[in-house]
């Protein structure tokens, strides 16, 4: 039951910005923190703190979203079957077991470790608790995730799928995002 901690760097192409994420997986818990920093639609800060329960399903998700508008905050808790946003209710994800918070490739880890879809053969469709990015507004979306194949250096290629939407993920060894092709590419760590 050892503790992995990571920092992450990506390269956010879709965003135009970088977002660095602090990582400790312990067991099969993930814990997180990130920052973001994106210049598209507009210039906008975002920070976010994740926290997972045991089989990495989501318990609780802070995002605080900053550009010229001004500030938002998003307190996204699961509680059994049930989701809430700043204590309100949302029907509409119940049952999720995952937050999905866009542009951030983080989020992509959670249902590949908990199904080992970064070790061996697997397809899965889940029901995410999806974040749009940077105004937090929650929506439900339904995606897929296919294991295509296992990496030379002990990752592997997972297949998203989403609505018309498909990119080949590749993810490291520990489960973790390496490239979103079309968002997002991890920088290597310094030297």
């Amino acid at each position: 039951m050892g503790m992995r901690q990571s920092v992450l760097t990506w390269q956010n192409e879709e965003s135009g910005g970088l977002e660095t994420a602090w990582v400790e997986l312990t067991g099969s818990a993930l814990r997180a923190r990130g920052r973001a920093v994106g210049t598209v639609p507009h210039p906008y800060w975002l920070s976010y703190e994740l926290d997972t329960d045991e089989e990495f399903v989501t318990r609780r998700l802070q995002v605080t979203a900053e550009d010229a508008a001004g500030t938002r905050s998003l307190d996204l808790r699961r509680d059994g079957d049930s989701w809430t946003a700043n204590g309100s209710p949302l029907p509409l994800v119940d049952g999720a077991l995952d937050c999905d918070l866009g542009l951030c490739p983080l989020t992509n880890t959670m249902p590949v470790l908990r199904h080992g879809l970064h070790r061996g053969a697997g397809q899965r469709d889940f029901l995410m608790a999806w974040v749009s990015v940077p105004d937090l507004t929650v929506r439900p979306s339904r995606q897929t995730y296919t294991h295509l194949g296992r990496a030379g250096d002990g990752g592997a290629t997972v297949r998203y799928a989403s609505g018309t939407y498909v990119s080949d993920l590749e993810f490291d060894e520990a489960g973790l995002v390496v490239a979103y092709p079309g968002i997002a590419r991890r920088l290597p760590p310094p030297a």
